[in-house]
């Protein structure tokens, strides 16, 4: 195990499917990566569905809830910012994460804004998919699992067992 740590952090833009928001909040409670929430939220953080897909993980969350994205923008905008999307120009293995690095993930049923992806081409990742054009994009939840666990194979997973 590596004594280094990192400060990763899952940005989730206004998420919609309580269970996709469960299973992030397990997944960045066992590789101690925060999670961001930046509203509105299409649920309550209350909501059971929520709860029993992180189980009793949540207490071990580092949660940060946002009121837009232009507050998270304006508090995180000069961290190293990753937009998780199928409209990416790089896969997602291309870049050197840097250790404080954001990944942004958008809504279930539209993905991140438009504009904030035409602004940012030069940051956006994709996770490689069948061209068949009945499949739009993967499980929110698989895809944060994914990406994360690139960017901690890459630093060769600090403060992990």
């Amino acid at each position: 195990m590596s004594e280094k740590h990192h400060h990763l952090s899952i940005v989730l833009v206004e998420p919609e499917i309580p269970p996709n928001t469960g299973n992030i909040a397990r997944t960045c409670a066992a590789t101690a990566t925060t999670l961001h929430l930046i509203k509105p939220l299409g649920f309550s953080i209350d909501d059971t569905q929520l709860k029993r897909a992180g189980l009793d993980y949540w207490q071990y969350v580092d949660l940060e809830v946002h009121e837009d994205l232009d507050a998270f923008l304006k508090k995180y905008g000069d961290r190293p910012l990753y937009l998780a999307t199928t409209k990416g120009k790089r896969s997602y293995t291309e870049p050197h994460y840097e250790e404080n690095a954001m990944f942004l993930f958008g809504r279930e049923t539209s993905g991140l804004p438009r504009e904030l992806i035409e602004e940012n081409e030069e940051k956006t990742i994709r996770i490689p998919m069948s061209a068949d054009t009945r499949l739009r994009s993967f499980n929110l939840s698989n895809s944060a699992a994914v990406i994360i666990f690139e960017a901690l194979r890459q630093m060769d997973f600090p403060g992990l067992l």
